[in-house]
């Protein structure tokens, strides 16, 4: 009896151990998301839509990832209060500020800025959003 109660602790201990072996633990930040070796971070694509969630854009949005600058021309009569940024980026990266919502983007002299954080969370280049009404 006391043989087969040791070696049923021997194997429940056995178990214990393979299965942490096996188990490998990834690192996430402070939003929940997994962080990566990458090191690239930057902006693919960007649009902004209104509050029926279609695009205001017109023509082709313009990325320039060495100046790190995007270029987006909005129709006439744009809310622009009230309008919904959708970023397209880099693998694994994230966007700071985070977009929670509608965001003002009527101040068209004081363009916002947004900060893209690479997957590994080391590297940050923050891109200017120039945004111009069509005529």
């Amino acid at each position: 009896m006391m043989k087969k109660i040791l070696s049923i602790s021997t194997l429940l201990i056995i178990a214990v151990f393979a299965f942490n072996s096996c188990k490998k633990e990834y690192p996430v930040d402070e939003d929940g998301l997994l962080i990566t070796r990458r090191t690239e971070c930057f902006v693919t694509d960007f649009d902004l839509l209104s509050s029926d969630q279609q695009t205001v854009r017109v023509g082709n949005t313009i990325v320039d990832t060495a100046a790190r600058i995007v270029n987006i021309q909005v129709l006439f009569g744009t809310d622009l209060k009230n309008v919904y940024p959708v970023f397209s980026l880099a693998s694994d990266c994230k966007l700071d500020p985070k977009i929670v919502g509608k965001t003002d983007f009527s101040d068209l002299t004081n363009p916002r800025k947004y900060t893209v954080v690479s997957g590994n969370r080391k590297v940050r280049n923050t891109y200017t959003i120039n945004v111009t009404v069509k005529q």
